[in-house]
């Protein structure tokens, strides 16, 4: 039923910006969404009509997870999208679907872990939980198999001499996550923003610790685009990344300190409130602001280390290399074309 809706969807939106920008005479782009504050670049980049100064009309589909765009990236259904790299994403390309990651979308600098681990409340309060030893046995979530977040959870798990076989884990959306933690059906969560502060705004969850401490600097999510989009239509691709990355800079010129802050900083959290399931402007003003680079810099050791992650883990099914998956010639010369980020003044 999933499936069925998610294609519904994506021909719901193909058709709208069909009819748009005949009316504009612009470029389509058909952008995924994962329902994070990572979002953020692209969301500002379509409010301030920056992908308009380009010549690009986009329309969003939303996904639980980045793992579940790869079908319609294969199908040329999407051109762009974003979200955390994945097993599923290396399989892919292996088969030879023609997936590259071009830019950061989001990375976890010290102060700015954007998906921390959450434990339930009532089991910090009772003792139950003290530290990442207490992880053994307890149900806990992540988006999806084979996902960024899992070499998180792996990573948590090493610091307390654990295996991923020591915890039950289950697979479920950002949002569903805190809906299950106050449910009690999960006991912890690797939960993303703005859905990591709303489920402890709530009273449900408490933030134990940030992925900036479990694995600092972490290349936790990426933009993508399909092969498709960068072959057949490379210029509306390049014009794409110059709009993505003045999106991303005018939000980076809002952040102070971890947080969304001044005049700009409300502008921001607007924009999120309107694009992301979760209403509640105060759950953004709360939130850690994501890191996302201005310039679309990739943490390449980082990528690398998470895609020997999935080799050991066994869910990679055939050999494939970082190379295949990755084209930063767009975010190159996006920079080059409108300069390295500067920071304007503090509004």
């Amino acid at each position: 039923m999933k499936l069925k809706s998610m294609w519904l969807g994506l021909a719901m939106v193909a058709a709208g910006l069909a009819q748009s920008v005949a009316a504009a005479g612009l470029d389509q782009a058909k952008v995924g969404a994962a329902n994070s504050a990572t979002d953020v670049g692209v969301y500002v980049a379509a409010k301030k009509g920056f992908f308009r100064d380009e010549g690009i009309e986009v329309g969003f589909i939303s996904f639980d997870s980045a793992a579940k765009m790869i079908a319609p990236f294969a199908s040329g259904d999407l051109d762009a999208g974003g979200g955390g790299t994945s097993a599923g994403l290396y399989n892919a390309v292996a088969r030879g679907i023609d997936i590259k990651i071009v830019a950061d979308k989001n990375h976890s600098p010290s102060g700015q872990g954007i998906q921390p681990l959450l434990v339930r409340k009532d089991l910090i309060d009772s003792g139950r939980f003290k530290t990442l030893a207490d992880l053994k046995g307890l149900r806990i979530s992540t988006a999806a198999p084979g996902s960024a977040a899992s070499t998180t959870l792996d990573r948590a798990l090493r610091l307390a001499g654990l295996k991923i076989t020591d915890v039950e884990q289950v697979y479920m959306g950002f949002p569903q996550q805190s809906i299950a933690l106050a449910n009690k059906a999960l006991d912890a969560a690797f939960t993303a923003e703005p859905s990591a502060s709303e489920a402890v705004r709530s009273g449900s969850a408490v933030r134990f610790m940030g992925d900036d401490e479990i694995y600092p600097d972490h290349q936790l999510a990426v933009v993508f685009y399909s092969g498709n989009f960068i072959k057949t239509r490379p210029d509306v691709a390049r014009r794409y990344m110059r709009a993505y990355l003045r999106g991303v800079r005018y939000y980076n010129d809002a952040i102070a300190g971890g947080k969304l802050v001044g005049e700009r900083g409300k502008e921001i959290i607007d924009i999120l409130a309107e694009n992301i399931p979760i209403r509640d402007k105060d759950a953004y003003a709360a939130l850690i602001a994501p890191a996302c680079d201005p310039d679309g810099k990739l943490n390449i050791d980082s990528l690398r280390e998470d895609l020997e992650f999935f080799q050991r883990s066994g869910d990679l099914q055939a050999k494939v290399t970082l190379e295949q998956a990755l084209d930063q010639s767009f975010a190159q010369q996006a920079v080059r074309e409108i300069g390295p980020y500067v920071r304007s003044p503090a509004r």
